[in-house]
């Protein structure tokens, strides 16, 4: 469905059991809404699920950025209100974990609770190195230019050589982002300052990411998880930053006993 929000129009889909509670999924840069396609078939019969295509991905809008946080999560929250969501379990990989941290902090009350999945809080020189090489790539040539470098990133090369057919899958998202929604994103990213705000964090909190990341690696998730206090951490053998995909059952079952208890 298409639904205007915060001044753009944004594909969403929604899934899963008529009535139960709600849970929305944010897809990473780079992705759209069926980066969740595990997730739905693992939840859909607990939960009534919501995703989107995150400005500038996918079949939402894609305006010549630069993009803020404040602006990504308004579009959540508009879109929260025009479908009648008053509140929502919330999971983001990525930059949707980011958009997440910054949505939890703001709007408190519309978040039941949050899973940040394989994302970072705060960026830094080490973390922006790859906007500095991937921005005027993709300016030059869109996504084509980043796309097999974004996968090897992504993923590990077992996994790669193991699932051509998913990994063709998430190619071809990458594909399909505009130039101008990465572009956008990545400048948001460049601009993350949220670590130390962490600790203000009230809703149940999950920190969950692949043991094998090198976009958020552990280190830096053990760091929010210290910096966010009463939240969860569960690392993901097996897997890289797309943990959602990689590992996906061992993904699925941390997600699980962590909304069980939210």
């Amino acid at each position: 469905m298409k639904i205007e929000s915060n001044g753009i129009t944004i594909n969403a889909v929604i899934d899963g059991k008529d009535g139960a509670p709600w849970l929305t999924f944010s897809n990473s840069l780079g992705s759209n809404h069926r980066m969740w396609d595990d997730q739905v078939a693992a939840f859909g019969d607990q939960y009534r699920i919501l995703r989107y295509d995150t400005r500038g991905h996918g079949e939402t809008d894609a305006p010549v950025g630069p993009y803020d946080f404040d602006m990504l999560i308004a579009d959540i929250i508009g879109l929260w209100d025009s479908i009648g969501i008053e509140a929502s379990h919330l999971a983001g990989l990525s930059l949707g974990g980011m958009t997440g941290i910054g949505l939890t902090l703001k709007h408190p009350d519309r978040v039941i609770s949050f899973a940040a999945c394989d994302c970072r809080a705060e960026t830094n020189p080490g973390s922006n190195a790859v906007w500095q090489q991937n921005i005027p790539l993709v300016k030059d040539r869109g996504t084509a230019a980043i796309a097999e470098a974004t996968l090897e990133r992504w993923f590990n090369e077992g996994w790669r050589q193991a699932n051509a057919d998913r990994l063709n899958d998430v190619r071809t998202m990458i594909l399909g982002t505009s130039g101008a929604g990465y572009l956008g994103c990545a400048q948001a990213i460049q601009t993350l300052d949220y670590q130390r705000r962490l600790c203000e964090i009230k809703v149940p909190t999950l920190f969950i990411g692949g043991a094998q990341d090198v976009g958020a690696p552990v280190e830096v998730m053990d760091a929010m998880y210290a910096a966010s206090p009463g939240s969860q951490r569960a690392i993901i053998e097996n897997a890289g930053h797309i943990a959602n995909i990689e590992n996906t059952g061992a993904f699925n079952a941390a997600l699980a006993q962590f909304l069980a208890q939210a």
